[in-house]
């Protein structure tokens, strides 16, 4: 029998919702709908420095307004950073992660030595230089092995609802990758992890910009002993030049002055067509609508 559906949205409070944001947020409450089940909100904090004060309560106020409200307290990931020291201590004791003494200028450097300097906005494959020892270097980070002991690359395999079969060899597509920041704060890719293993996250909806993260989450989540929720990744919504509408490119804040129109760009945005003479009429056809392409 299958575990009860949860689903969650998990914004970072670097700036309210813009409207890409709401395609997110929508498709994960819809899919949560359609499914009868529960619907979660997590506050990704732990990038304080990135962190703008007060954004994650206009946000919950802009997700209420277009009629999207959690069905339990929403979680602060600043307040839960003892499970992440927990789940990086059983990574060591298992031998998956080790010290790294890299700066960021000397993986470039080793990088570009071997040919392989990353394109702008690429991924920094890391070459494993910190994997056999730190060479008198002194720590800075906490990597994470994408190589079997037997010296075979991680190769991951899965499925999205949306895009379909997936793979990614992650020490070639990746590298060994952080999981605890130079600076002490916690990366993404572990609080994320641990985060909807704990709250029992069955289902992830989120846009299809994160899909080449989940390869690194579900090695992390089999070496944890956690289970695999299901991904449907969203398409984007871009912006005048072409790129993934996003705080870092300027894009507005959601008005949410007239929630029906909003919800309704959204979506359109989603490949749903519903008429509601109302919010609550509105959503509750976006439901039926999505229930009946995804369901």
């Amino acid at each position: 029998m299958s575990a009860p559906y949860v689903g969650r949205f998990a914004p970072s409070p670097t700036g309210p919702l813009h409207a890409g944001s709401l395609v997110a947020a929508l498709a994960s409450w819809l899919d949560a709908r359609a499914h009868g089940g529960r619907w979660l909100v997590r506050i990704e904090d732990i990038d304080a420095p990135r962190c703008v004060p007060g954004a994650d309560d206009l946000i919950l106020a802009q997700l209420a307004r277009c009629g999207l409200v959690p069905d339990a307290p929403p979680v602060w990931q600043s307040r839960r950073q003892h499970l992440y020291e927990q789940a990086l201590e059983r990574l060591k004791a298992a031998g998956w992660c080790y010290p790294c003494g890299c700066s960021r200028k000397e993986i470039e450097q080793t990088l570009a030595a071997q040919g392989l300097a990353h394109a702008r906005h690429g991924e920094r494959i890391y070459p494993g230089t910190c994997r056999g020892g730190l060479a008198g270097k002194p720590p800075r980070a906490w990597r994470l092995r994408t190589v079997h002991a037997s010296g075979q690359g991680v190769q991951i395999d899965w499925t999205d609802r949306r895009l379909g079969p997936q793979h990614q060899d992650l020490s070639r597509a990746v590298g060994d990758f952080v999981l605890k920041r130079a600076d002490g704060l916690w990366a993404y890719q572990l609080a994320v992890v641990v985060d909807d293993g704990e709250q029992g996250i069955t289902h992830v909806v989120r846009g299809e910009d994160l899909a080449d993260n989940t390869a690194r989450q579900i090695h992390l989540q089999r070496l944890l002993g956690l289970p695999t929720p299901r991904y449907l990744h969203t398409p984007l919504v871009l912006g005048p030049s072409g790129e993934k509408l996003s705080k870092q490119t300027g894009a507005r804040a959601l008005d949410t002055s007239d929630p029906l129109s909003a919800v309704g760009a959204a979506a359109r945005v989603l490949g749903l067509s519903a008429q509601g003479r109302d919010l609550p009429s509105l959503l509750a056809a976006l439901v039926e609508a999505w229930r009946a392409r995804w369901v």
